[in-house]
């Protein structure tokens, strides 16, 4: 089930990549729901998917360290 949200939290950062703040909208949410271990991976995906996306980049700061 966890692996499950994961993957979910995943697809709606995908689908909502096009606007920057329905994006950090749908990150502080996933970063409340999520698991410790899954936002280690999480953290880890994101960095790789805002790479060539820098209107993104700035919603990284609510990551926890």
């Amino acid at each position: 089930m966890a692996r499950a949200m994961l993957e979910y939290t995943k697809t709606v950062l995908q689908k909502v990549s096009f606007d920057a703040r329905l994006f950090g909208r749908e990150l502080k949410k996933a970063i409340e729901r999520l698991l410790p271990n899954e936002l280690v991976e999480l953290k880890k995906w994101l960095v790789q998917f805002v790479t060539d996306k820098p209107e993104l980049q700035p919603t990284l700061v609510y990551l926890p360290v």
